[in-house]
């Protein structure tokens, strides 16, 4: 599976820009703030409906402007897919496959999975527990319709129980039979989402501690520990239990919503005692094997997606990446950077299809390349 093509309309700092790229490497060159990244986010909405970076998506239409449109063709299975995606100021956005509008968005995720590694990563363990729930979410989805399904049914059940929560506050009030009623969706929903996470982070961290001894040091014991209130004790017991301090506070205290992962380096958490080498290897690690995960169990290879590592990296780790690349471990691979004599170099050394483009101003041109 790969991308064949890639059309932007006022996107973000395009004007207008088409892209015609190979089934394995595609480098995108280009001075900071000239629409790199750019590139890559438009690759990721067509894979995920929406950016990577910007969770508003008014905020990617080009300034001045009143929509924009992504869209380009998927190579799958033998067989061309287009996918479009367009978004206008007060509009519903609008995503078509093959010029048929899906019904619903979450039709889509999962269909043409892309993986992207970013310097954006480290707030995975810099900031708060909420990034880290939806990473795990979002690795699901993609392969589990139910679970997605599950997860915004959930959110929404939530946000009627906060708002009755307070309306309670409000009126000094306590209606039992009406917070019942909401206290028996949640805990339907949570129980599956909380056994369906559990089962994902016991499979999944034997797959990142084998990326991690790979990218980082094969000494360090490095872990994923699923933290929920879950693990000790039933979700009806735990919202009867928080009955007054929910009144209180009018929000719901407990619940899959307060889940967390703690990510850990010889015992310890990796955001206090990791050093900044070992993060950079834990988060890679992390993206890696989501990358791996996603391709077992999806049975296809996702995109891969890098954003101006080879710059953040060490000598090391960066030999590591190129060597997967170089083994045909991943698929399509779309990669930017600011030095293009450094592309030049790593990927006019070896026998891997490559393309390179220069991106300025919101132009992208497509520029010479030799294979050794």
């Amino acid at each position: 599976m790969f991308l064949k093509d890639l059309q932007l309309i006022n996107f973000k700092n395009y004007e207008d820009a088409e892209v015609e790229l190979c089934a394995n490497v595609n480098s995108f060159v280009g001075r900071n703030g000239s629409g790199k990244t750019n590139i890559l986010d438009a690759v990721y909405y067509l894979s995920l409906c929406k950016s990577y970076l910007n969770v508003m998506d008014r905020q990617n239409i080009r300034f001045d402007q009143g929509f924009f449109a992504v869209q380009g063709n998927w190579e799958k299975d033998g067989q061309t897919v287009h996918i479009h995606c367009a978004v206008k100021a007060g509009a519903k956005k609008i995503f078509k496959r093959n010029k048929k509008e899906y019904e619903k968005l979450a039709d889509h995720i999962g269909q043409f999975p892309v993986v992207m590694i970013s310097p954006y990563d480290r707030d995975l363990i810099s900031e708060g527990s909420e990034l880290r729930r939806k990473w795990m979410d979002g690795i699901l989805s993609q392969f589990d319709r139910r679970y997605l399904d599950q997860v915004q049914r959930y959110s929404k059940v939530l946000e009627q129980r906060n708002a009755l929560l307070k309306n309670m506050h409000d009126h000094r009030l306590f209606d039992r039979e009406s917070i019942e009623v909401w206290d028996e969706q949640l805990v339907s929903l949570g129980t599956e989402i909380h056994a369906r996470r559990k089962s994902f982070i016991d499979e999944f961290v034997t797959v990142f501690q084998e990326r991690y001894h790979y990218i980082g040091e094969v000494s360090e014991d490095v872990g994923l520990e699923y933290r929920s209130q879950l693990n000790e004790s039933d979700l009806g017991t735990l919202l009867r239990e928080n009955e007054r301090k929910d009144l209180y506070t009018q929000y719901t205290n407990a619940g899959i919503h307060k889940d967390d992962l703690l990510f850990t380096i010889k015992g310890h958490p990796v955001k206090k005692f990791g050093s900044q080498g070992q993060q950079k290897s834990f988060i890679i690690a992390l993206r890696l094997a989501q990358y791996e995960w996603l391709k077992r169990h999806l049975e296809t290879t996702p995109v891969l997606l890098l954003d101006d590592i080879f710059d953040k990296l060490d000598q090391v780790r960066v030999q590591k990446l190129l060597q997967l690349v170089s083994d045909h471990y991943f698929g399509q691979v779309l990669v930017t950077d600011t030095d293009e004599e450094r592309m030049r170099l790593i990927f006019e050394s070896s026998e891997i299809e490559h393309k390179l483009f220069r991106v300025e101003q919101g132009k992208v041109n497509e520029l010479k390349t030799e294979i050794a």
